[in-house]
């Protein structure tokens, strides 16, 4: 009677971790950012929010931010578009991005892209640093409205409209 017992009370314990997820990762654990923008860090150089403001089709500004995880400074240097993406960025002079530090092309100006793509399309970018790595991703098309405005020229309140979801 002891034994059955002692042997309960242990299957009752370890159901009890398993139920109460003792054993899993815990989702505060995993990384998340709520951001309309795309994320990778799969570099030495994280590319973080990156998106496409745009107030009409064809043609947006690249915003991102760039926050360097080395102790050695370097630099964004190429935008382009990649798998069939007709994307063409503007001309720029590479930026620096300092070390253990970050570039937010949000407060630089951002890069000025035209192309085949429309609001609220993902379009396939690489973005190449003066450390010879590259990251490819794929980045929303965003109105110039809301948290983005301003962010590509003069806001057009038609535009914003438009993308304001109605309330019911």
């Amino acid at each position: 009677m002891h034994l059955r017992r002692t042997l309960a009370l242990i299957i009752g314990a370890v159901l009890l971790l398993a139920l109460t997820g003792c054993m899993k990762q815990f989702a505060t654990d995993r990384p998340y950012t709520p951001a309309a923008g795309t994320n990778s860090q799969d570099a030495s150089v994280d590319v973080l929010n990156a998106v496409i403001v745009a107030t009409e089709d064809g043609s947006g500004t690249f915003i991102a931010t760039f926050a360097n995880n080395e102790p050695e400074p370097t630099t964004f240097e190429v935008l382009e578009g990649i798998d069939q993406a007709q994307l063409t960025a503007g001309e720029f002079s590479p930026m620096d991005i300092p070390a253990g530090g970050a570039l937010n092309l949000a407060t630089d100006g951002g890069v000025e892209v035209t192309g085949d793509f429309t609001l609220g399309q993902f379009v396939p970018v690489s973005v190449q640093f003066g450390n010879g790595e590259q990251v490819e991703m794929d980045v929303p098309v965003v109105t110039n409205c809301g948290d983005f405005e301003g962010l590509n020229g003069p806001v057009d309140e038609e535009v914003c409209a438009q993308a304001e979801p109605e309330d019911h």
